[in-house]
């Protein structure tokens, strides 16, 4: 990593913070603007919502001890910003649960002309926000553990040994849903705060290894994670939750992903999707072992991906039971995307400063080689 990446990773967060609204019409001071948009109906709307905010705030505090003490104070003010916005989409009925929206009153698919006034897609508070807002506003053990005990209330066995495998959704009148990087986030969380597992931990775990192992997140990303369906983000989160934390069984997925990432990374790619992927193989590669060739390493560290990249979806027919309705849930027609460009910016710092510390842990290991006599 050349000198000029580390001021990449300078000018990358300080674009970042560039990105986070002021107070405008649509978006409140501190939260980064997305958009949501579906190209087939020729639709596109600024959309308020914290997902976007909360997961840019986890990533940059997550780099925040590798990164010069003046990308650190920013960090710092990026993050200061975007939780005074957090109480606004807590539960309405003040449960310390939260949501994608705004809840008091709901502002469900914001600036929009038809979808905000139907009670229909008004959705639940659900685990991914959740995760993600106590990940970046830290909330004490007994928080964490009031939402251990909540989440079990939402669950299905899925065939899996142990108890019921957490629902996306609080909601009491949405179906049972399971989205494997929502889980992900999840685990991540309970893991941080060192909770111990229990018999419905244990029936995530399983889950999760089933996935990998049987490949569902290849051959059917949209069924194992309706709100990420694709492979690379797919891996990306369990990347995420493997690289931070021993969970020993989840470990014998970890060659497997390397594996396949490999694989995959001599395809065709857009920008974004090789990036999280490279990102990802340091992050599961503990002992420095994996290499990216020359012709799979992403050239620009600090260009945006065209078209915007897209990070999460919202499947409009997904939650409804009707298998007729369901059957044309993961058709794009039916489904709105987001794109964030701050959130871009993020995932480009996160992968500069992987490289980094990847080359760092390379150059350690080789200094402690010894020759023999």
């Amino acid at each position: 990593m050349t000198d000029k990446h580390k001021l990449d990773i300078d000018v990358l967060i300080e674009r970042i913070a560039l990105c986070q609204s002021r107070g405008d019409a649509f978006f409140p001071d501190g939260i980064f603007p997305s958009y949501r948009h579906n190209k087939y109906l020729f639709y596109r709307r600024p959309d308020t919502n914290i997902f976007y905010t909360a997961t840019i705030a986890f990533i940059l505090n997550q780099v925040k001890d590798k990164v010069s003490t003046k990308s650190q104070q920013i960090i710092d003010e990026i993050t200061a910003k975007a939780i005074k916005n957090y109480p606004d989409f807590q539960n309405k009925d003040g449960l310390k649960t939260y949501n994608f929206w705004k809840t008091k009153p709901s502002k469900h698919f914001p600036n929009g002309r038809i979808f905000q006034h139907l009670d229909h897609f008004r959705i639940p508070d659900d685990i991914d926000d959740t995760a993600l807002i106590y990940l970046t506003l830290p909330h004490s053990k007994e928080d964490v553990l009031w939402l251990k005990e909540k989440v079990k209330l939402h669950c299905s066995p899925l065939g899996v040994k142990g108890g019921g495998v957490y629902s996306t959704w609080f909601g009491k009148n949405m179906p049972i849903e399971h989205d494997v990087c929502a889980l992900c986030n999840l685990m991540y969380l309970f893991e941080k705060y060192q909770l111990p597992h229990n018999e419905y931990d244990e029936a995530v775990f399983e889950f999760l290894k089933k996935v990998i192992l049987g490949e569902k997140y290849i051959t059917n990303a949209f069924e194992v994670a309706h709100n990420y369906a694709t492979t690379p983000l797919i891996i990306y989160h369990y990347a995420r939750l493997l690289s931070d934390f021993e969970i020993p069984q989840l470990e014998v997925c970890r060659e497997k992903l390397i594996h396949n990432i490999k694989q995959i990374l001599n395809n065709e790619l857009n920008k974004m999707s090789r990036v999280i992927l490279e990102t990802s193989l340091m992050k599961l590669d503990k002992n420095n072992l994996s290499k990216l060739s020359t012709q799979n390493r992403t050239a620009d560290h600090s260009a945006l991906s065209t078209p915007p990249f897209t990070y999460f979806i919202a499947g409009l027919l997904s939650s409804y039971r009707n298998p007729m309705l369901y059957f044309f849930a993961p058709f794009k027609i039916t489904q709105m995307e987001w794109e964030c460009e701050a959130h871009e910016l993020a995932l480009l710092v996160e992968r500069t400063v992987a490289t980094l510390t990847s080359e760092f842990a390379g150059i350690k290991a080789n200094s402690e080689v010894r020759p023999t006599d």
